[in-house]
């Protein structure tokens, strides 16, 4: 799950930012080392709290433990996590993967169908079959989204191991004319580098998806941990190398004129093969949105098990025992994100909430440190390293605030603060709409489907 879908669509991004080949790289190699560090802390986490949920769990623990869960106060963090996830996270990183996987996919067959809309309205009607073919998989059967998983990630291997490759030819050949330039052109401005991080961390989002499953795995206390330790350094070096691949064939112009990086690589290296570029990240990408809807899935369904959410989200299908309702509704507000189809405007909106929630987790680490001293922890991270994490994760929020502020980060802030509208009268007064149940058993016998104290596993 680390292994994620973005270096397909990041590299424009991030090089626009950042003005420079030199610059670009740092901020590719500086993005690895924050995701490896944050997701060590996230270990630690993962093996304290045993509950799947992500952050949602480790607010609950951190913040609103067992002695306080009774005040008004104390789940409100947990609520806000769960409230923008549920709708706009979770939601918005399947929409930008779906919008990703569509346009590849057109670029294989060169043609828009149906063939009397304009291209961009074919990628979002294939991005919609999309994200209702991954739901249906999901809701389906877990089994068969494992394995959906397993096989999709291969080609995303493929896709890389052909870039890093064809890069090395290049090389090789002594096409190293655009990576010479270094740090000529650099952006000076803090803000840029901030949102350039954005770009450069939205590929490596997925470290935390381990920790939304942490009911699910075999040997959590051992495979957890070491499946961080061992995965983000390869995916960092991964990256590192196809961004060297693409500058080894592409000028900077040329790369940021790309509306599909990874199709001119392969028209460039790969001759009468090239078709094999588009397809193998097609087929990543599908991977990739297929395991953002799984997580997304389970963090709805623990959200609703608190009484977050509404009942009927925590709901699983009474044979296939999967969270089909909490599937269906991230699908539908994924549905709605399609629309604007902006997706360097939806990363952007995406990684500045998502720190914002990334950095509350590593605050719940050092509280946890002080009010669970002697909890057992089979994993301990150093406490500098949240600590950094968290240093930074603020820098990532108000850097860009400052140095160039725009209104989707106030509309972000906005979401936020709206979600406390919300938990007061249905959360923590426990009121519910006239008609909601009636409504939960309509939706009841419409999907089939019955509460449980479980988290979904067959």
């Amino acid at each position: 799950m680390f292994l994620g879908s973005g270096i397909f669509v990041s590299p424009k991004g991030l090089l626009e930012r950042t003005g420079s080949v030199a610059l670009s790289l740092i901020v590719w190699g500086a993005c690895g080392i924050l995701s490896l560090l944050g997701a060590l802390s996230y270990a630690e986490l993962g093996t304290l709290v045993k509950e799947s949920g992500g952050e949602y769990a480790y607010y609950l623990q951190g913040f609103s433990p067992s002695s306080v869960r009774k005040t008004w106060w104390a789940p409100i963090p947990a609520f806000l996590f769960a409230w923008v996830s549920v709708f706009l996270l979770k939601p918005s990183s399947l929409a930008i993967i779906s919008l990703t996987c569509a346009e590849y996919l057109m670029r294989i067959f060169h043609v828009w169908i149906p063939i009397c809309l304009t291209p961009i309205v074919s990628i979002k009607l294939v991005a919609v079959w999309i994200i209702l073919l991954i739901t249906f998989i999901n809701s389906y059967s877990v089994n068969l989204a494992t394995r959906v998983q397993n096989i999709f990630t291969a080609a995303k291997l493929l896709a890389i191991l052909i870039i890093v490759v064809g890069g090395i030819v290049k090389l090789a050949q002594g096409n190293t004319a655009h990576l010479a330039k270094g740090f000529e052109g650099s952006t000076r401005s803090f803000g840029d580098i901030a949102t350039a991080f954005y770009s450069g961390l939205w590929a490596y989002d997925g470290w935390n998806n381990l920790n939304y499953v942490t009911e699910e795995l075999k040997k959590p206390y051992t495979n957890l941990p070491r499946a961080i330790i061992i995965g983000l350094p390869l995916v960092t070096v991964c990256y590192l190398l196809v961004n060297v691949s693409y500058l080894a064939v592409m000028s900077i112009d040329e790369l940021l004129a790309s509306e599909t990086v990874a199709v001119t690589f392969g028209n460039r290296v790969l001759g009468w093969a090239a078709f094999l570029m588009p397809l193998a990240v097609t087929l990543s990408t599908f991977g990739a949105a297929n395991g953002t809807a799984f997580t997304s899935g389970r963090l709805c369904f623990v959200a609703a098990r608190e009484g977050h959410m509404v009942d009927v989200l925590s709901y699983v299908h009474n044979r296939k025992l999967t969270p089909s309702p909490a599937l269906l509704f991230n699908a539908a507000i994924a549905l709605i994100m399609v629309i604007p189809s902006d997706i360097g405007s939806l990363i952007d909106f995406f990684s500045f909430t998502a720190w914002i929630f990334y950095g509350g987790a590593m605050t719940a680490l050092i509280v946890m440190r002080h009010t669970m001293p002697d909890a057992p922890r089979p994993y301990k991270v150093p406490i500098v390293i949240p600590v950094l994490v968290l240093l930074i994760s603020i820098y990532l929020v108000v850097g860009p605030i400052i140095d160039s502020p725009q209104i989707e980060y106030l509309y972000a802030t906005l979401f936020i603060v709206a979600g406390l509208f919300f938990y007061f009268p249905f959360v923590y007064l426990k009121k519910s709409l006239p008609g909601m149940g009636h409504l939960t058993t309509f939706f009841q016998l419409l999907l089939e489907v019955v509460p449980t104290d479980v988290m979904p596993d067959a």
